[in-house]
């Protein structure tokens, strides 16, 4: 769980049956072992290789995940079949939490601009109806209350992550790919849309990053750690993707 958006790259690609599947090809500088695949929600598809790794040897890494790379496309592309872009009205779902809240749009001239979530609903005061200011506003309180629920998550995981000496330094990071991510120094970022999933979700990507403080890499170590402070993450995980396509774009 790393980068914002994927800007360098080789394009390659294969066919599926009668579907040709386009994947960028990034290459890890001093870095060994396998290929490393993801499809991600907005249907991109990454192979992460080693940089002195020839393209035949990706692609035949890639071909060999074909079924799974295929079924994954198929699964998101159901997903975003029913994610319609955001208006910014009244009457729209937002989420928070996990939960669902219908969007109140007040045109209040004399009122101080902002929100509030009142009786199952976010109100959002502006002094005129923009589509731009409320997403700024809602933006802004998204960022507000992932900061606040970050660190108190954080403080709670940190009591099951024994092998953390001290508590890491927490960002907030608006980022198109990730849920969060562990850099080498050992800061941690998080994406505030990951405040609009379930706490469960939330502790899960914590506790994953809190995971690599210990172990760097997506070893057998790091899995076995993760299992330990968390067992059912795995159906955690398959939660939160199953829902990243209408939270990253609510």
């Amino acid at each position: 769980m790393s980068a914002l958006i994927y800007l360098e790259g080789r394009e390659l690609s294969f066919f599926y049956g009668d579907e040709r599947i386009v994947f960028l090809r990034l290459d890890r500088p001093k870095a060994s072992g396998k290929v490393q695949i993801k499809v991600y929600p907005d249907c991109r598809v990454v192979a992460s290789a080693p940089e002195d790794a020839d393209s035949e040897t990706v692609l035949s890494a890639v071909k060999k995940r074909g079924r799974w790379i295929y079924e994954q496309l198929r699964d998101f592309r159901k997903q975003l079949e029913f994610t319609t872009p955001r208006q910014y009205i009244s009457g729209e779902s937002h989420y928070y939490l996990g939960k669902q809240y219908l969007l109140k749009v007040i045109e209040a001239p004399k009122q101080i601009q902002g929100v509030k979530l009142l009786r199952g609903k976010l109100e959002v005061s502006v002094r005129t109806k923009s589509t731009e200011k409320v997403k700024e506003l809602l933006t802004d309180w998204y960022k507000a209350r992932a900061k606040e629920t970050f660190a108190k998550r954080l403080d709670a995981m940190l009591e099951q992550a024994l092998w953390v000496e001290a508590r890491p330094p927490l960002r907030i990071l608006t980022m198109q790919t990730q849920w969060g991510s562990c850099s080498s120094n050992g800061r941690i970022t998080l994406n505030p849309h990951l405040v609009k999933a379930p706490r469960e979700c939330i502790d899960y990507v914590i506790l994953h990053e809190l995971c690599h403080l210990a172990e760097h890499n997506h070893s057998k170590r790091f899995y076995r750690l993760m299992s330990q402070v968390m067992p059912h993450w795995q159906q955690t995980k398959v939660r939160l993707d199953g829902m990243a396509a209408v939270i990253l774009n609510a």
